[in-house]
């Protein structure tokens, strides 16, 4: 309750779902940073709504809220052609061009131009975003002269762009250039609390155009669902959810139609009781970032996206020690 009323007194338009710590933190800084007006670095893995920060960005900063909102996954696109998308070019340029296209960053010009992926943009196109993020300005291929566009830029990617640096694969000015504002989206897994909540808004946003049987979870199934590592993230429990309501035979959606299992420790318990599941599954994350930082209280911490003093807490919540 505590945290639903917190989130309340944001006051944050976002399609952004949850009350857990790390979301409330996330909104709070969402709603400084959409403020401002100098780039924006997104990390975090595959699926967990990096999109939708982005948008809440763009969303809630006054002077670009009614202007576009322009996404490119730099990923997507094949690198002989990534350079007209992104800056346009002129009738004739090349081979097909047949008219006049004004490029990504043109079209989200006075509002918000979101690079997905940015990990995946070709070196030869790095220099250009460069000059673009330095001038405020764009060369069209074919254009004899720069275009001037007021676009803010929001980048995001999965891989550590300080190791894309490091190993030659991304420019360190334009890393420099691109983090001057950051976020991390947080991993499902670290999400304790917010897991249900996803579930059943994913259930009703996919009841409405699925035919099926189901209208429910069964109480396993949430104990499932709260124990598992979530390692495709808010995507893959879309993906779970939709696919047991196509394939469930029963009122109830069962952990077999989700394609889970409740862990060993449950499976012969009378009663099950969903928040010893949910504690012990905040345990098992605790001990799994622990592993994975080597016992680092810093770097765990980050791996989680907590504070020290959260830790520390948690750690003597669950009796762990390092």
């Amino acid at each position: 309750m505590k945290n639903r009323d917190e989130r309340c007194d944001i006051k944050l338009k976002t399609e952004i779902i949850g009350n857990s710590d790390v979301i409330i933190k996330l909104l709070k800084d969402i709603k400084k940073i959409a403020r401002a007006e100098a780039p924006v670095l997104i990390s975090g893995e595959s699926g967990t709504g990096k999109e939708l920060i982005a948008k809440a960005i763009h969303e809630n900063n006054p002077r670009r809220a009614n202007h576009p909102f322009v996404v490119l996954n730099c990923g997507a696109i094949p690198s002989e052609l990534l350079e007209s998308e992104l800056f346009g070019h002129v009738k004739g340029a090349f081979t097909g061009a047949e008219k006049c296209a004004i490029g990504r960053i043109a079209a989200a010009d006075g509002g918000t131009l979101f690079l997905d992926e940015i990990a995946d943009l070709p070196m030869s196109q790095q220099g250009k975003l460069l000059r673009f993020l330095q001038e405020g300005s764009i060369d069209p291929v074919g254009a004899s002269k720069a275009k001037k566009v007021n676009v803010r830029v929001i980048a995001a990617s999965h891989v550590k762009l300080e190791t894309a640096v490091s190993n030659n694969e991304f420019r360190e000015d334009l890393f420099f250039r691109l983090n001057v504002l950051n976020l991390h989206s947080p991993r499902l897994a670290e999400r304790q609390g917010d897991i249900e909540t996803l579930a059943y808004h994913y259930l009703n946003a996919f009841l409405s155009t699925t035919v099926t049987p189901a209208r429910n979870f069964s109480n396993d199934a949430l104990i499932a669902l709260s124990c598992h590592s979530w390692p495709g993230n808010v995507r893959e429990l879309m993906n779970r959810i939709q696919k047991a309501l196509v394939m469930c035979e029963g009122k109830l959606l069962e952990p077999d139609d989700l394609g889970l299992c409740i862990p060993d420790r449950y499976a012969n318990a009378e009663v099950i009781d969903l928040e010893s599941a949910r504690q012990a599954a905040e345990k098992k994350a605790l001990k799994s970032a622990l592993e994975h930082a080597g016992n680092n209280i810093s770097q765990a911490a980050r791996a989680l996206s907590v504070s020290r003093m959260t830790l520390y807490r948690l750690l003597d919540k669950h009796k762990l020690r390092i």
